[in-house]
């Protein structure tokens, strides 16, 4: 019996540490965690009256985090907060929350989740432009500055701390990811605008790549417009997708991570957005033949 009460032991704690091997956490600031699974990056705050998470990301990733709560003591989850509708970022919620926990997302997200039957914890609250949660002393102030990726894509201020965090639509050291898949390049450059204009913050947090400053902000919004400016100017131009690709470099740009593997499909993401989107391909002033 000994013997067998061992081996459990043993193989469980071999999984907890081959886990450890794909999942991280840190602390960002104050009672700011971010939480790693692999290529993806949520947070979590804790508080004296419960642990605020955003995105349980996976049902893996959400069980790992519960079992790392539950280990380190802290409160269970008082609310658990949807950065939008995309299955790999809010799946498996059901994981992580328990009966007491609120779930909470924007209404388009939260339409999304229920019309695609997404896996995860259906949201007990929708808000359409912005809402507060306080738990203590800490607020998360969660706002929607209309489309950049997916739908009902939201901003997360944490204060007292002073950290930001937003998923996708903005990612700091990095190219957006390949051609823009769910994106919407003109909502990304507004929304990205929105936040530097009203928000004041120390740490940025993004849901991939690298944790950063409004510096780091700033230069990924100048890539952007670079890249739209270019993608559009050629094309009104004349040029064709292969042309662009050829010709835009962007090489002030050349130090983020991705640059030489995504650039060409960045180019492309844009110039199909400008086609889906905006009908260049119908524009009466451009010669598409």
């Amino acid at each position: 019996m000994k013997v067998t009460m061992f081996l459990f032991s043993l193989i469980s704690l071999f999984s907890f540490s081959a886990h450890a091997a794909e999942y991280a956490i840190e602390q960002v600031k104050d009672n700011v965690y971010r939480f790693t699974a692999g290529n993806y990056h949520s947070v979590f705050v804790t508080t004296e009256q419960g642990t605020i998470v955003t995105d349980p990301i996976s049902p893996d990733a959400a069980s790992y985090l519960r079992q790392y709560l539950s280990q380190k003591k802290l409160l269970p989850v008082s609310y658990m907060l949807y950065s939008h509708n995309h299955t790999d970022h809010v799946s498996g919620g059901e994981q992580l929350a328990s009966d007491k926990t609120v779930v909470i997302a924007h209404q388009q997200a939260a339409r999304d989740i229920v019309f695609t039957r997404l896996p995860t914890r259906q949201p007990d609250i929708t808000f359409n432009d912005e809402l507060t949660v306080t738990s203590c002393s800490t607020q998360v102030l969660l706002a929607y500055h209309g489309e950049n990726n997916g739908k009902g894509s939201v901003s997360y201020l944490i204060q007292p701390a002073g950290v930001l965090h937003v998923v996708d639509w903005i990612v700091v050291g990095r190219l957006p990811y390949k051609d823009l898949p769910g994106y919407d390049i003109q909502g990304m450059i507004s929304s990205t605008k929105a936040v530097l204009n009203r928000y004041d913050f120390e740490v940025f947090v993004g849901g991939h790549a690298d944790i950063g400053t409004r510096a780091d902000i700033e230069h990924y919004l100048a890539y952007l417009e670079a890249l739209y400016s270019a993608v559009r100017d050629g094309m009104l131009a004349g040029k064709t997708l292969a042309e662009l690709q050829q010709s835009i470099t962007l090489e002030q740009f050349s130090d983020l991570k991705m640059y030489n593997e995504w650039l060409a499909d960045n180019i492309k993401g844009v110039y199909q957005s400008l086609v889906d989107d905006s009908y260049f391909n119908f524009r009466a002033d451009l010669d598409t033949t």
